[in-house]
């Protein structure tokens, strides 16, 4: 089955293609199609951002569209950036690698022990024959003071996986793609797939 990844981001193609390859899906971004859209995320929860952006790609392509939305929620921060991970700081002119800064900036004064923080995902994949299939995912940690690894984007360079002993930026591809947020949403989806009848039982 032919699906829209309803994202212009190629390292999120690369980690859910890892995975939905599995089911038979044949995963494409969207720019591949010829779409060029950015959906305002007028949502307040990854869940319905995630809908946002897959009933828009859905419409767009007339295929079945799957989006990701995903963040990092920080418990001394109240959750935040959350839904904004991707735009903390609100501001423009900030990279991955600024915006993680601003991040290690904002909790300088939170204290060991105290730094829990989790990588949330939701994936969402909109049919057009009006099928919604959404799975959530979490994998739970804490924030270091200071980046390590070089693998990984976004802020995995300071996330800290207790299991695994290291940072998600310090993973093998391989490792990440067994325990992340989105592979733990997309074993939810898998199984819902399934339930579905969109993958073999």
């Amino acid at each position: 089955m032919k699906v829209v990844l309803a994202s212009k981001n190629p390292h999120k193609l690369v980690e859910i293609d890892a995975i939905t390859r599995k089911l038979g899906i044949e995963l494409i971004l969207q720019s591949e199609l010829g779409i060029d859209i950015d959906v305002e995320e007028t949502g307040t929860t990854f869940e319905e951002n995630s809908l946002l952006k897959a009933e828009a790609v859905m419409k767009a392509s007339g295929l079945p569209a799957l989006a990701d939305d995903s963040g990092i929620a920080v418990d001394a921060l109240n959750g935040e950036p959350g839904i904004y991970s991707a735009r903390y700081g609100f501001d423009e002119t900030l990279d991955d690698w600024g915006r993680l800064l601003l991040l290690l900036k904002n909790t300088e004064h939170v204290p060991d022990g105290q730094r829990q923080a989790q990588f949330v995902c939701v994936i969402t994949m909109v049919t057009p024959d009006g099928q919604t299939i959404q799975a959530r995912g979490e994998i739970h940690g804490e924030l270091l003071r200071e980046a390590r690894g070089e693998n990984g984007f976004g802020y995995d360079p300071i996330f800290y996986y207790p299991p695994a002993g290291m940072t998600t930026a310090e993973m093998s591809a391989e490792d990440k793609n067994q325990v992340s947020h989105r592979a733990n949403a997309l074993k939810v989806f898998y199984d819902k797939m399934k339930e579905a009848g969109y993958a073999d039982k």
